[in-house]
């Protein structure tokens, strides 16, 4: 079996392949004069399909899919993620793909905020309309990096649930399919705002979200400043930042296979967006937050000043667990023991959005 990363970038796409996730096999570009701000492998089929958001200056944003790990790309003719014309809405770029329990549907998150379902497989989408027509629509404003719906989590064995995230507007959750949605945003703290305002409803800036892999009702969560779980679905939130050098950054993860593990890679804060004291660390818990502990065998020991987007850490599912992170000075590392230690898979590349990773 391989190891398969797909690597989007601010100037194309790149793939890397290992049988031992130590030495890799790098190729591309792919579309190298677009952002690649998303991608998806989608192992439930016989065949991996990649799906790849590919946002160009000149021609703008679509979708493109892969079944055969990037060789050749199809796209319809008909824009396959696109605004009904009575939404008054452009599609300015797609953030996120993600699969659920029900074979072929595929869901993806978009700027402006928007969420679109797919039953082909990911060839063709429609707009999920019980989320763009909420009432607090019109409160979501753009995040530093836009407005976006960035993270969409379906429930592993319940198709009617599934939560999704946003900058700014926070953490929203339907139990009917999509049909009606409220906010989950309970506990989460706007540091921004005045103490009597700052656990508003609604208006958290969300940076990432991940689920318990054993337990669904688990979940963890990165703000733009702090660091939280929820022991009810996204209900509450609670913080588990403590133990951390800094509460700002972007990514969180879960292990694949073990319960109450996940990582984070903490920046100094949101006006100093680089590791504390510049050390590169990829920081484990074990205890669903409760501890934390830095890990650092392999990585840069000299002073490292970049940071690492939401959806630049991941994990391939594979026993052990191998995690990988993309950073924005063009670096990409991977962890083939559960990040006790680390290689280097790529560097020199271009400002690193996204990567993801499969055994195939």
């Amino acid at each position: 079996m391989d190891t398969f990363l797909a690597i989007g970038t601010r100037k194309g796409l790149w793939f890397a392949r290992s049988r031992n996730r130590h030495t890799w096999e790098l190729s591309g570009p792919q579309f190298p004069i677009a952002d690649i701000k998303a991608v998806g492998i989608d192992v439930r089929r016989s065949t991996p399909r990649l799906s790849a958001s590919v946002l160009n200056s000149h021609f703008g944003p679509t979708v493109v899919t892969s079944d055969d790990l990037g060789a050749t790309w199809s796209e319809p003719d008909d824009a396959p993620v696109a605004f009904p014309a009575d939404t008054g809405a452009a599609l300015q770029g797609v953030w996120q793909f993600a699969y659920g329990p029900e074979p072929d549907v595929v869901y993806v998150g978009t700027e402006p905020t928007a969420l679109f379902r797919s039953g082909d497989g990911g060839r063709t989408y429609e707009l999920v309309r019980g989320l763009w027509d909420h009432p607090h629509r019109e409160h979501w404003e753009p995040g530093g990096g836009g407005q976006a719906l960035h993270t969409v989590l379906p429930h592993p064995d319940d198709p009617q649930r599934l939560s999704v995230a946003m900058s700014t507007g926070g953490v929203y959750r339907s139990d009917d399919g999509g049909d009606t949605w409220r906010p989950s945003n309970t506990g989460v703290k706007v540091e921004f705002m005045p103490d009597d305002r700052a656990y508003p409803e609604y208006g958290q800036c969300v940076h990432k979200v991940a689920v318990d892999v054993t337990d669904p009702s688990r979940q963890y969560l990165q703000n733009h400043g702090g660091v939280y779980r929820s022991d009810d679905g996204g209900d509450t939130w609670t913080s588990i930042a403590e133990g951390l050098p800094a509460d700002f950054g972007f990514p969180v993860v879960a292990h694949p296979s073990r319960p109450r593990v996940l990582y984070n890679f903490p920046l100094e804060s949101s006006m100093m967006r680089f590791p504390p004291e510049g050390r590169c660390r990829v920081y484990r818990s074990e205890d669903a937050g409760a501890t934390w502990e830095g890990l650092s065998k392999g990585l840069p020991d000299a002073p490292f000043w970049s940071a690492v987007m939401r959806d630049a850490m991941c994990t391939d599912g594979a026993d052990p667990a191998g995690l990988y992170f993309g950073s924005r000075g063009g670096e990409v590392w991977a962890s083939a023991d559960e990040g006790d230690s680390w290689s280097l898979v790529a560097a020199h590349l271009p400002d690193v959005l996204c990567v993801r990773a499969a055994v195939i």
